[in-house]
């Protein structure tokens, strides 16, 4: 699995971006697909997962301007960024939650990471 981005970039406040990011290596079963964010000085944090039955799981500061589409059979997603704010700024990184069962270990899982992206929103 190798996740590859695009989009990001700079733009003015209340403005709209859309992050997209593909699967670039083999297809492969995916419990979830999503976006995490770091800002400067900041941890990593959730933005939104998609699970394999299409259940979305979106950060309350997020909620109502950010959209996630895709789907983790496609091995693809998509983060359209509405209403922008400054404290959108961050490194936007693709997450997939790999799925690598076994008879013998049915939950068995690993997490792969893009490369990230750099969002930047100015007031």
């Amino acid at each position: 699995v190798q996740l590859v981005e695009s989009g990001g970039g700079l733009v003015q406040a209340g403005g709209s971006l859309k992050l997209s990011c593909v699967n670039a290596g083999r297809r492969n079963d995916m419990n979830s697909m999503g976006w995490y964010r770091q800002a400067p000085g900041k941890q990593r944090e959730l933005v939104v997962i998609i699970s394999s039955d299409g259940s979305r799981n979106y950060a309350e500061a997020v909620k109502g301007r950010f959209t996630i589409s895709g789907h983790t059979a496609l091995n693809t997603v998509s983060l359209q960024m509405d209403s922008l704010k400054p404290e959108d700024t961050a490194v936007y990184y693709c997450h997939a939650d790999v799925s690598i069962a076994t008879i013998e270990r049915p939950r068995a899982n690993r997490e792969v990471w893009g490369q990230g992206t750099l969002v930047t929103v100015s007031s």
